[in-house]
């Protein structure tokens, strides 16, 4: 296949202890899916989590010097376990869900909240909050066939050595098989999707000059700063 423009470069992500790569689709985020993270952000208990995406091309990796975004006066991080798909489709039985399921991961949905509260209050898409460009960092991915499919297990984020964000897997209130088979309701799912899976309370501001360091017991760590 020949092209009028240089084609684009494979989004991936790296996979511990290997060479080869994981190459990403899509992106899809859920919101809402920490009953805690819910209660600080003002929201309605009852609403169920939902889903948003960002471009695949916007994750940036371990080590990654992110620059503070343009528009905004309130940038603020969110930890969040990552699930990488090897298969997809459409209308999942959530009983088959984790057949689809490569690994998972360690990732940060960094947000303009200012420009996110924003639009919703004039009720209209979040992609200018949530879709920017550095606003997906994730680290190596570790293989379900190694690790099982994580179910608890801290999750936690520190800015300049001070915990900020801290909670379990075992606070999901849709957990990997309801959220797959909830979003392939939705689109079609494929290999080289992954999911952000929604992060707890301690949803903070950052600034230039700041160092985080995040991660989930029994997956990963991840490392990025802001300049």
């Amino acid at each position: 296949m020949s092209y009028v423009i240089p084609a684009h470069t494979m989004p991936s992500l790296p996979v511990a202890g290997e060479s080869k790569s994981f190459p990403v689709r899509r992106i899809w985020c859920v919101g809402r899916n920490y009953l805690e993270h819910i209660r600080e952000m003002g929201n309605d208990e009852r609403q169920p989590p939902f889903f948003f995406a960002k471009h695949a091309d916007m994750i940036v990796g371990e080590g990654a010097e992110i620059p503070y975004p343009s528009l905004t006066k309130d940038f603020q991080h969110e930890v969040e376990m990552v699930v990488a798909l090897k298969s997809g489709g459409a209308n999942i039985d959530p009983k088959n869900a984790l057949d689809h399921v490569y690994g998972y991961g360690v990732g940060i949905d960094l947000t303009r909240r200012d420009l996110q509260m924003a639009s919703r209050k004039k009720e209209q898409p979040w992609e200018i909050g949530k879709s920017f460009d550095f606003s997906a960092p994730c680290g190596a991915l570790r293989p379900a066939s190694e690790i099982g499919h994580p179910a608890k297990g801290k999750i936690w984020l520190n800015v300049n050595g001070v915990e900020k964000q801290k909670g379990d897997l075992t606070e999901l209130i849709w957990n990997v098989s309801e959220i797959i088979a909830k979003l392939s309701l939705q689109v079609t799912l494929g290999a080289g999707d992954i999911i952000l899976t929604g992060t707890p309370a301690g949803v903070a501001a950052l600034k230039p000059g700041d160092r985080i360091e995040c991660g989930i017991d029994g997956i990963g760590t991840l490392k990025v700063s802001i300049k």
